[in-house]
């Protein structure tokens, strides 16, 4: 930072105590941590600082401390207050007040018509005025503060510009504007630090967590040395890293399909995937029962028949050697037939010769004794 900016911001704080601090339409968390610091910390300097936003401060940003002191319009001790209730033309004639008891008494006299409103119908506001310095956050234009100020009401009011956006109008009596820092609280960071400020753990705490945001977790190719070093300050100042949501939520949804074995493959591209997840509990895969595999059937080799062991036992034809190379004429019907016959021939001699070999191991058939078939009568030698 341009340490010629920092002496004009300073001086400007001597001088004026009467301090505003605005946020334009749908701030992001690093916009709004980043204003919410710059609130805390010229708190701790003794000026008299409020805070508004054009907008309402969403859910994301409840984190975030100091969150329920951004109002809707700017409030200030030095204000007027405001009584507004609703009016119909004829309801009233005249309004007047009296002093009693030290009490101011605000008198509305019904007209003929009556006053047809309410109670619960009146409402009461307190304007701030228009601020001695005014330092616009994380807003591009001027305009994006919609109805927080009349453009022309500032013209007394100096104004210092803090924001990073390429598409920043550069307005204002400062520009802290910086295009290549990463967040706009590492911008507010510095400038806290430049003005002596002594940052609590509160202001620490937003800053980080804005930087954190703005940085993407540290993972933007725009994360400048400004911010590591900001955050190592905060971190010392006893801010604490908040875990942040993934980027892409399809991640999240691609890595809980991924089986693990993808992700616990070598390395290289594939090996990348298992640094990507380090550090976080990879999901669990069902586990499906093993399927039970069927007993093996023993296998049964059929039994040879009878034609089968002949041409088994029956002499094959004399064969050229294998060394030799086989012949290339081609081999002639009739030489065919020849062999066949010759094959038969020495397939009946062999079953004649099996058909003899059986008949004469077979011994020859005995007659049975002739009373084979009578009743016999069994003789014992013992006395009964």
């Amino acid at each position: 930072m341009d340490t010629n900016l920092q002496a004009r911001v300073s001086e400007l704080l001597q001088k004026n105590d009467k301090i505003a601090v605005a946020v334009g339409k749908n701030p992001s968390i690093d916009d709004m941590a980043a204003a919410l610091s710059l609130f805390l910390g010229l708190n701790k300097l003794g000026k008299k600082v409020s805070i508004a936003s054009s907008s309402q401060p969403l859910v994301e940003h409840s984190s975030l401390v100091a969150i329920d002191r951004v109002k809707g319009s700017f409030e200030g001790d030095g204000g007027d207050l405001i009584v507004s209730f609703p009016y119909r033309e004829g309801e009233i004639e005249k309004v007047s007040y009296t002093i009693e008891s030290g009490l101011l008494n605000i008198v509305v006299k019904a007209g003929e018509q009556g006053l047809q409103f309410k109670e619960q119908d009146v409402r009461y506001s307190r304007g701030g005025g228009v601020p001695q310095v005014l330092f616009i956050v994380g807003t591009a234009r001027l305009a994006d503060l919609g109805s927080l100020f009349n453009p022309e009401s500032l013209k007394d009011t100096s104004i210092v510009n803090l924001d990073n956006k390429a598409d920043n109008q550069g307005f204002g009596d400062v520009v802290l504007v910086s295009q290549t820092a990463s967040s706009v609280s590492e911008i507010v960071g510095e400038l806290l630090l430049s003005l002596g400020v002594e940052l609590d753990v509160d202001i620490a705490q937003n800053l980080l967590s804005g930087i954190t945001v703005g940085t993407a977790n540290f993972q933007s190719p725009k994360t400048t040395f400004l911010a590591f070093e900001m955050a190592a300050t905060f971190m010392k100042k006893g801010a604490v890293r908040q875990r942040q949501q993934p980027m892409a939520q399809n991640e999240e949804q691609v890595s809980s399909f991924m089986p693990e074995q993808m992700i616990s493959q070598g390395a290289g591209a594939r090996g990348g995937v298992r640094n990507q997840f380090a550090g976080s509990q990879m999901p669990q895969m069902p586990t499906m029962p093993r399927p039970q595999r069927p007993m093996p059937r023993p296998m049964v080799r059929p039994q040879p028949s009878l034609q089968q062991t002949l041409r088994q036992q029956a002499p094959m034809p004399s064969q050229a050697p294998l060394s030799q190379p086989f012949p290339q004429q081609r081999v002639q019907p009739q030489a065919m037939s020849q062999q066949d016959e010759q094959f038969d021939q020495n397939l009946d001699q062999i079953r004649n010769d099996i058909q003899a070999q059986v008949q004469n191991q077979q011994p020859a058939a005995q007659k049975p004794p002739s009373d084979w078939l009578t009743p016999k009568v069994y003789k014992g030698s013992s006395n009964v």
